[in-house]
């Protein structure tokens, strides 16, 4: 029986942002999807016009979904000082309202 540590359970990164300077951003995203795919990390879905169905904070601008098999991949990339430079363009072309990493449920036995 395998054992589940935190090693092997996935992680999904959740963001929402405003883009500001569509150029800037284009750039940002013309870097991302190599260095995520370095990582292990893998493309969910985004949303441009996503639907709040309750809460007192309803997200504007888009959201996006990635996930990576484990934290330690998913922290190696938010380290990785090549995603680090590229993201000086994310920043400088968006309005960032969260990068955040939620984690997966263990596989069930």
């Amino acid at each position: 029986m395998k054992e589940t540590t935190m090693s092997n359970v996935p992680v999904f990164l959740l963001v929402n942002l405003v883009v500001q300077d569509a150029a800037e951003y284009r750039t940002y995203e013309k870097g991302f999807f190599p260095i995520l795919k370095r990582h292990g990390g893998e493309f969910v879905t985004y949303d441009d016009h996503a639907l709040n169905f309750e809460g007192a904070a309803p997200r504007s601008g888009r959201m996006i979904i990635f996930k990576f098999p484990s934290e330690e991949q998913a922290r190696q990339w938010y380290g990785d000082p090549e995603y680090q430079a590229l993201s000086e363009h994310r920043r400088a072309g968006t309005h960032l309202e969260f990068l955040t990493m939620v984690r997966g449920m263990a596989p069930r036995a």
